[in-house]
């Protein structure tokens, strides 16, 4: 059996997706929308917006919505660039780091849910095999980022 690119990233996505949906309730109970938590998840990496919209592969447009709600919400604030008075960055408050917390641990646990599924080993070498999807070219096992702002290295689930 051959295995297309295309396919994977088909069950890549549904599999996001899933796991997306089952925490949809759980990221309502703290006041968030699924694309403000995946700003707010990445603020603390890329505490500019054109920096977030890059990094999400989101319309800087949209990205200004996102901020000005989650501003609104008290979650983030802006402040000035000591480097460039000319720029805001972005930083999470409490309220914003307890609020992105708790999101990260209901989808944590959801996907550790899907994880169960597959033995130990499979996790190690799904972690190994995604880390070195996301290397940089001639840089194996050198993944610098995963998805929702988790940075690689981070453990799999149980």
């Amino acid at each position: 059996m051959s295995v297309d690119g295309a396919q994977l990233w088909t069950l890549n996505q549904r599999l996001l997706g899933e796991v997306m949906d089952a925490c949809t309730g759980e990221l309502a109970e703290v006041g968030l929308e699924t694309k403000e938590f995946f700003v707010l998840a990445e603020v603390e990496a890329s505490p500019y917006p054109a920096e977030i919209a890059t990094a999400l592969l989101l319309p800087k447009a949209s990205v200004t919505v996102y901020v000005r709600n989650l501003v609104a919400k008290g979650f983030i604030r802006r402040e000035i660039d000591d480097a460039d008075l000319r720029r805001h960055r972005l930083v999470l408050t409490a309220e914003g780091t307890a609020v992105r917390d708790r999101a990260l641990a209901a989808l944590a646990a959801e996907y550790d849910r899907r994880l169960a599924r597959i033995t130990p080993r499979d996790r190690t070498e799904l972690r190994r095999i995604l880390q070195e999807m996301l290397a940089p070219a001639g840089e194996p096992g050198a993944g610098s980022r995963a998805w929702g702002g988790v940075r690689a290295g981070t453990e799999l689930g149980g």
